[in-house]
């Protein structure tokens, strides 16, 4: 494995949701420890399943890995992070400050600026704190899918340079002193991030087209923020061992002729290939086996008989949305599971019966406009595109507050120049999205889980801010939350793939919508091969194992289950 040799101390695993980013991690770092090395494993994934296969309950702190001596792994939790940075910011004010004035201190720190910066406070101190980490031969980081990592990974930048630029001593989240006093820490972050002899990037990749555009972009942005020791992994290779299986040979076809045409910006990087596996790599004696070139065969196991559930009809629901012929679609799930390619599908049926239609993505990386191919009459593609939303934002706040002296604008400029303000500005363009599908439906691609349930709380805390203090667009905001509850306007599809962990991170998703007091529409289980015949051995285990996970989202988590068949471009 060309990415294991000679390997600097600090490892970062990342690319597009589902390509096998966390079982590529766990991999390496069970292969380090049992090789003598005392290994940290952190996630900085808000939707991280690090737990499920590792087979260990982890926390926000350095827990013991069951099985693996010398393995330790901790789970980066942003509610978490943003509950002990609001008790550090307020504890020292209890006893001086009157109640009231605590209660509202509560209230600023309350939004998404607490939990990105709380999260990003926590990563940096295990990248650039050496004492954090002090006693830790290699400490390997299991990022985000690819939008929110480059975020993060951008972030120890942009607040480096805010801090210095700032001259009013004041940000989104308050004084600037706390900031002040981790400016070393970040600039320490940026210089071990750039520096090749410290840090290796891992781009890991499926042999599909999608894959490979996303980790060529993300390579290219990487490259911007001065990180250039990547590496590309390209996870899941298959080789047909039954000539007679359509599928099998398809799906080989379908990986040669992705990677013959690999993009440009790909062709310099160093590339290790992980073969296809029968069984998904969770626990420790499957992550064991996970680099040996072996793995692509089918595992022996017993002969039984296996049933699955009958599919609901992805048709009679379309037929609902154009019968109504207003509201919205969300796709949701774990990334890679197909949300866009489910949305793209969803959206150019509706528009083929002459619906007008509208097609977004709230997600960081956004690849929509490369799935839906031709665009047809009716159907409007956009984006919801974090540059053009902030200098929209900060017009419009500037416009509002030209009563301000030059002071008090200074410091209004001042503060919206925190890198917090995206989150904000996204989440005004989700509530005006869904504002405006009164006369149309609006189907929504949204960004993988963890990134979507922040926008969710982020809603739900902007919902609470804007009843108090009646800002301007407070009817977009205030409409949000009764229109994501209202089965008649959202429908909310939770899509996923018949695996272990795409299912499991499905139903901690439906759990969050129901705190949210949101109930989806259905399941959509995405490439199935469950509906196909096929004879080759890796391919007939793989079905095999489906049964297990289509019964579970039958009998404990939806009445309603849309089975989609395996396809060669991901599309119906």
């Amino acid at each position: 494995m060309t990415f294991l040799e000679n390997m600097p101390r600090v490892l970062f695993f990342t690319g597009k949701g589902g390509v096998g980013k966390t079982s590529t991690a766990c991999a390496t770092a069970v292969r380090q420890a049992l090789a003598g090395e005392k290994v940290l494993l952190v996630s900085t994934d808000p939707a991280s399943n690090v737990d499920e296969v590792l087979e260990t309950r982890l926390s926000g702190e350095p827990t013991s890995v069951n099985r693996v001596e010398n393995l330790f792994a901790l789970n980066i939790d942003p509610r978490a992070a943003a509950a002990a940075y609001r008790a550090k910011a307020i504890e020292p004010y209890r006893g001086v400050l009157p109640d009231a004035v605590l209660e509202n201190m509560e209230e600023q720190l309350s939004g998404a600026c607490t939990l990105e910066v709380a999260a990003f406070d926590a990563f940096t101190e295990l990248l650039a704190d050496e004492q954090v980490t002090e006693g830790f031969d290699r400490v390997i980081f299991d990022t985000a899918p690819t939008g929110h990592t480059l975020r993060l990974l951008s972030l120890p930048r942009a607040w480096t340079g805010f801090v210095a630029d700032n001259t009013t001593g004041s940000s989104c989240l308050g004084p600037l002193a706390a900031l002040e006093k981790q400016t070393a820490l970040y600039a320490r972050a940026v210089e071990i991030l750039s520096d090749e002899n410290q840090t290796r990037l891992v781009l890991i990749t499926r042999p599909d087209d999608s894959a490979l555009k996303e980790a060529a972009r993300t390579s290219g942005e990487l490259l911007e923020l001065g990180i250039t020791n990547q590496h590309l992994v390209v996870n899941g290779m298959f080789k047909a061992t039954d000539a007679n299986d359509r599928v099998a040979i398809a799906l080989e076809a379908l990986a040669r002729n992705a990677l013959s045409d690999m993009p440009e910006q790909l062709s310099h990087l160093p590339v290790s290939t992980i073969a296809m596996s029968a069984n998904p790599p969770i626990g420790i004696e499957g992550l064991k086996t996970f680099f040996e070139s072996s793995s692509g065969k089918a595992a022996a196991e017993q002969e039984r008989v296996y049933t699955t559930p009958k599919s609901a009809d992805l048709t009679r629901f379309i037929d609902g949305l154009a019968d109504s012929g207003r509201g919205i679609v969300m796709t949701l799930g774990k990334g890679g599971v197909g949300k866009t390619s489910v949305a793209v599908m969803i959206a150019r049926r509706l528009a083929e019966r002459g619906l007008p239609v509208t097609l977004t993505t709230t997600d960081p990386a956004a690849h929509v406009h490369d799935a839906v191919g031709q665009v047809t009459d009716n159907l409007v593609v956009e984006r919801i595109n974090p540059v053009e939303e902030i200098e929209r934002y900060r017009s419009e706040v500037l416009a509002d507050a030209a009563h301000l002296d030059d002071d008090g604008r200074a410091l209004l400029e001042e503060d919206l120049r925190s890198p917090c303000i995206e989150e904000i500005a996204v989440f005004q363009a989700f509530s005006r999205t869904v504002f405006n599908a009164d006369n149309r439906i609006t189907v929504i691609d949204t960004a993988p889980t963890g990134h979507t349930i922040l926008l969710l709380d982020t809603a739900q805390s902007y919902h609470r801010e804007v009843l108090k203090r009646g800002d301007a667009h407070s009817e977009e905001v205030t409409g949000l939350l009764p229109r994501l509850r209202d089965p008649e306007f959202s429908r909310l599809l939770i899509c996923t793939l018949p695996e272990a962990t795409p299912v499991h991170e499905a139903a901690d998703l439906q759990e969050d919508l129901a705190r949210a007091g949101i109930k989806p529409a259905g399941w959509v289980v995405n490439q199935s091969l469950t509906p196909l015949e096929v004879t080759d051995p890796l391919l007939v285990s793989r079905r095999k194992r489906e049964a297990d996970y289509l019964n579970e989202i039958a009998s404990r988590h939806s009445d309603v289950m849309y089975l989609l068949p395996w396809q060669e471009n991901g599309l119906l």
